[in-house]
């Protein structure tokens, strides 16, 4: 009996090894990755729907300064939990921190319901930080591809977009470091390619803030600062102790981020664009300079055009 059983468990490891060499998802292969983001898409001739699924680095204030940029048209709606995975959001209910708090607004619509609607242009997915805690812990790729796979469903014409994001500015591995690493090896590898294996013809496009912000980061200190920004820390909040905030991003992030976001969904230089903008509860956002705002503007532009896989042509 005991040969046995040790004959069975050995067959079912035997099993689980070859489904793991033979049979198990493979990433695309480097041309086929060239090849579906080889083509830019076209700029949108009209004013665009999108919804935002994520937590507290969409928050409130960035989508809306995204509309005010788009200009009148622009419509959006979001979901939001407090530091939510997309599996959560998946879960949906008690597994959603904050859900009732975070949206306690006029632009709420619940996910699943909005997203099969296919009333949206664009549909912004993002994962929850720390990323690597997300991939381990919360099955990130597979829940992207299940609300990438519903957001398709929905309409031929639904592009699907991953929100890049970024970490905390005292992560122990050094936030510009991060931010160079985690792209190809989190959320590319990790993320973007797995779904775009599984549908290669509807590759997700990547809005990449987190790219943005270290290019700008880079972009203030060699110039020794640029209206009254010394460094990637005036872009974030701070306590009401004063403390700095390491992660949650003022009204001057929120208008880089959102400047991003513009870039990529309209696929039009933001260059020019105002920057006096209002928060979403309609009070005015602290500006950044005009010298600030117009070295943000360009640096969204360099970024978003020399990276493929947001869609934007050179």
């Amino acid at each position: 009996m005991r040969t046995a059983v040790l004959i069975l468990l050995g067959l079912a490891v035997l099993a689980a090894a070859l489904w793991w060499f033979w049979l198990r998802p493979r990433p695309p292969a480097p041309e086929a990755v060239a090849a579906a983001y080889a083509d830019p898409l076209p700029a949108p001739d009209s004013a665009l729907s999108v919804y935002h699924l994520g937590h507290s680095l969409v928050g409130r204030d960035m989508p809306a300064m995204l509309a005010q940029l788009a200009g009148q048209g622009h419509r959006y709606d979001s979901q939001l939990g407090w530091g939510t995975s997309l599996k959560q959001h998946w879960q949906g209910g008690d597994a959603i921190n904050g859900l009732e708090e975070e949206n306690a607004h006029d632009r709420f619509r619940p996910a699943k319901q909005a997203i099969s609607s296919g009333e949206y242009d664009a549909v912004v997915l993002t994962e929850m930080v720390e990323l690597r805690d997300a991939i381990r812990y919360h099955d990130s790729a597979r829940y992207l591809a299940r609300w990438a796979d519903l957001a398709r469903q929905a309409g031929p014409d639904v592009q699907v977009y991953l929100y890049e994001t970024w970490h905390h500015l005292d992560d122990p591995d050094g936030w510009l470091s991060r931010l160079d690493a985690d792209l190809p090896a989190l959320w590319e590898d990790k993320l973007l390619l797995p779904d775009l294996a599984a549908v290669p013809d509807r590759p997700m496009r990547v809005i990449p803030a987190g790219q943005v912000m270290a290019a700008f980061a880079r972009a203030v200190e060699a110039r020794g600062g640029v209206g009254g920004i010394a460094g990637p820390e005036d872009l974030f909040s701070r306590r009401d102790d004063g403390t700095q905030d390491t992660i949650h991003l003022n009204a001057l992030g929120h208008y880089l981020v959102a400047l991003t976001h513009y870039a990529v969904l309209y696929r039009t230089s933001p260059v020019g664009l105002p920057y006096e903008l209002r928060r979403a509860d309609g009070s005015p956002a602290p500006a950044p300079s005009a010298e600030a705002a117009a070295l943000m503007q360009q640096v969204v532009w360099d970024v978003v055009t020399n990276y493929p896989k947001t869609g934007v042509a050179r």
